[in-house]
């Protein structure tokens, strides 16, 4: 995983976060890839792509990004030195669509995810957006779709960044339809229900 920035206490403390982050033990559901970082949001930057796939048919469930930011300067809107900026994407079944409280729903299994794996976090922010897709005339044939798309990013507080990630993935895990797996429980490979 990359970084940015000038040699001295910060990328030390940047590179610690880098290899709890590749320490993180995720679902083996949930595929990762570094991805190039963006640019000019803050000195130490890494970002990664997630992708939630069922383990026989290779189908994919979900998708996502989560981008770990690190600027010694604490720019205030961050109230602190580290930022998480994320967001988890997944087709649902129509019938959701007209939900009211879907919104809620999708915030609320962020933070259980956050809180479930008893990480530290202040300043959070988000929207849950859900997209309905209608087909006509020469694809009307096509079924209508529902996608739900959590944008997020909180302050991270407390040494563990590898935590955040694994709660993010967990959220990403909930939002592809899998049941949540007791800590300590590995999932075997299986058919999705």
């Amino acid at each position: 995983m990359g970084s940015r920035g000038s040699i001295g206490q910060s990328s030390l403390e940047f590179q610690e976060a880098m290899r709890d982050l590749h320490a993180a033990r995720l679902r083996p559901e949930v595929r990762v890839t570094e991805v190039p970082a963006p640019q000019r949001i803050a000195p130490y930057a890494v970002a990664l792509t997630a992708e939630v796939v069922t383990s026989g048919a290779e189908e994919e469930l979900a998708s996502g990004r989560f981008v770990l930011l690190h600027d010694p300067s604490c720019p205030e809107p961050w109230a602190g030195e580290w930022r998480a900026v994320t967001f988890a994407r997944a087709e649902l079944e129509p019938e959701v669509a007209t939900d009211p409280l879907l919104g809620d729903v999708g915030w609320s299994w962020l933070v259980d995810a956050l809180d479930h794996h008893d990480v530290g976090y202040t300043a959070e922010a988000g929207t849950v957006t859900r997209v309905v897709s209608q087909s006509y005339a020469g694809l009307a044939d096509r079924a209508p779709t529902v996608e739900m798309e959590v944008r997020a990013s909180w302050t991270p507080i407390g040494p563990s960044m590898g935590a955040h990630l694994v709660a993010w993935s967990d959220l990403l895990c909930t939002i592809a339809g899998l049941p949540p797996l007791p800590d300590g429980v590995i999932a075997l490979p299986g058919q999705r229900r």
